[in-house]
């Protein structure tokens, strides 16, 4: 049976951060997805029950409050200015930020992978301010996500607002669903990677980043 969301507490009560951030501008970017909380809540509700769990006990009845709550919070890009400045020095060299923490969720399975992130280009006529290249990376990472695809965006985006001569995206991370169920393997890291322009072939530029 279902909660109507009428009996359920408020849970737009319970602050989530970014939640009330203006969406993100730009086409590679897009904008957050609509979050209808009330029925995430009631939602996770019925799916204690379905796996045999009384949620009028003490432990579990703000449980599905504060897992909606959890969830909008990792699917909810913050809103930042991705604002870019001239290249009036004309650097060539390398930007690389190596080592960026992140977090998402698992497509398939709903549960978290985590790791790191090694993010550079060669600029062209623009640069970004080094903290935007952590926090495009958060910015893609909050979503239903695969590895894959997250690599291949964070380079897309990259490559459509900087217009660089080259981009280099090596993402390396722990998924729970092997971890914690099926095979089992804790700790195996998996690593993926995009390359484009003066980075796709190798040499001692691309050298500077993980392999």
């Amino acid at each position: 049976m279902s909660i109507s969301s009428a009996a359920l507490p408020d849970l737009l009560a319970f602050e989530v951060p970014g939640l009330d951030r203006p969406a993100l501008e730009g086409s590679a970017l897009g904008a957050p997805a609509p979050l209808d909380l009330p029925a995430a809540q009631a939602a996770i509700a019925d799916f204690l029950r379905a796996l045999g769990r009384d949620v009028n006990d003490p432990h579990l009845l703000d449980t599905p409050r504060r897992v909606a709550a959890a969830y909008a919070e990792m699917l909810t890009p913050r809103g930042t200015n991705w604002t870019t400045f001239p290249n009036d020095e004309g650097y060539a060299g390398l930007v690389l930020v190596k080592d960026i923490p992140f977090h998402s969720l698992c497509q398939h399975h709903l549960l978290p992978f985590r790791g790191v992130a090694h993010v550079g280009y060669l600029p062209g006529e623009r640069l970004f301010g080094l903290s935007k290249l952590a926090r495009g990376v958060e910015h893609f990472s909050r979503d239903l996500q695969v590895q894959e695809r997250l690599t291949q965006q964070v380079a897309d985006w990259l490559e459509e607002t900087l217009s660089p001569r080259g981009v280099g995206v090596v993402v390396e991370a722990e998924h729970m669903c092997m971890s914690l169920r099926g095979v089992h393997t804790a700790g195996t890291l998996t690593r993926t990677s995009v390359f484009t322009g003066d980075l796709a072939d190798a040499g001692p530029l691309r050298d500077q980043f993980p392999h």
